[in-house]
C-alpha cells in the first residue's frame, strides 16, 4: 500500500509469509512539510520498532510497547520514519522479553540496533528486505499453538470475541490468558480486545460513518470507547482536522 498526500508520503508492505504471525507490516512515512504540527497516535495493539531522522534532530532507533490511550506525537517537519509493526507475540518469539513496563511508553535503543543505521533510511525497499531478514534470524522457536490460535481469533473477529469464547476455542483457560497478557504486555486480555475493536472502527470513521458497525451495544458505548482511545468524540475524530490523527491520515477512504 502506498499513499501520497499534500505533505505525507506513506508506504506499507506485508512481511515475508514466514513472519505473518509476528509482523503486521513494514512501513515508512516521510513528512515533506516544514510546518510544526503536532499529531496524535491512537492505540492499535502493536509493538513498533522505529528508525527516525529529521532535519533538526539526530538519528534515533526506539521501540514502543502497546498503547492503551492516545499518545501525542511532537512536530517533526522534514522527517523520515521507517518502522516495523509487530504483533504482540513478537515479545516472546522475537525479542524474548516482556514489554509490560513499556505499555504506553517508548525505549531508546542503540543507533546500531540489529545492525540498522541512518543509511538504511535512504532506500525503503532495501530496508524492507533487511528488516525481514533480520527479524527472521531472531525467530528461533515454534509458536505455541494455543497462543497462535488466540491471536488469530482476536484479529479474525476484529476484537468482538469474548474472553470465555477465546478460552473455549483455544483450549487455554481465561486465567492463563490474562496472566500471559499481564506479564508480557502489561494489559488485560479484555483491554486488548477493546483496543482491537476500536482500531477496526477507524476505517468506518474515515469513511464518515459515525455509528457503531461492530459490537458496541449502543451509540453511547461506542462514543465512550472512541473518546477513551482517541481523546475526542467520533465526529471530531472523523473530521481529523489538520491531519491531527496520524493513522487516520494515512488510511485510504473506501
Amino acid at each position: 500500500m502506498s499513499l501520497q498526500g499534500n505533505h505525507l508520503e506513506y508506504i506499507s508492505l506485508k512481511p515475508y509469509s514466514s513472519l505473518k504471525d509476528l509482523v503486521e507490516s513494514i512501513w515508512m512515512v516521510k513528512n515533506h512539510s516544514d510546518q510544526k504540527t503536532e499529531g496524535i497516535i491512537v492505540p492499535d495493539g502493536k509493538i513498533d520498532l522505529f528508525l527516525f531522522v529529521s532535519e533538526n534532530e539526530p538519528f534515533e532507533i526506539f521501540i514502543s510497547g502497546i498503547c492503551s490511550h492516545p499518545v501525542p506525537k511532537p512536530p517533526f517537519p522534514k522527517s523520515t520514519m521507517f518502522a516495523i509493526s509487530f504483533y504482540p507475540l513478537a515479545a516472546e518469539y522475537i525479542f524474548g522479553h516482556s514489554f509490560s513496563t513499556l505499555q504506553d511508553m517508548r525505549q531508546m535503543l542503540p543507533t546500531d540496533y540489529w545492525g540498522f543505521s541512518k543509511e538504511d533510511l535512504t532506500d525503503f525497499q532495501c530496508f524492507y528486505q533487511k528488516a525481514c531478514n533480520i527479524v527472521s534470524s531472531q525467530y528461533s522457536k515454534e509458536i505455541d499453538r494455543r497462543k497462535k490460535k488466540v491471536f488469530e481469533l482476536i484479529y479474525e473477529s476484529k476484537g468482538e470475541i469474548t474472553v470465555s469464547k477465546l478460552a473455549l476455542l483455544s483450549s487455554w483457560s481465561s486465567r492463563q490468558m490474562n496472566r500471559y497478557f499481564h506479564n508480557w504486555f502489561g494489559i488485560t486480555l479484555k483491554s486488548y480486545l477493546n483496543i482491537i475493536r476500536f482500531s477496526n472502527s477507524l476505517q468506518q470513521l474515515k469513511n464518515g460513518h459515525l455509528y457503531p458497525e461492530l459490537n458496541y451495544g449502543d451509540q453511547s458505548h461506542f462514543i465512550r470507547d472512541v473518546k477513551k482511545f482517541s481523546g475526542v468524540r467520533p465526529t471530531l475524530l472523523s473530521k481529523n482536522e489538520n491531519d491531527r490523527f496520524i493513522q487516520l491520515s494515512l488510511m485510504k477512504r473506501n
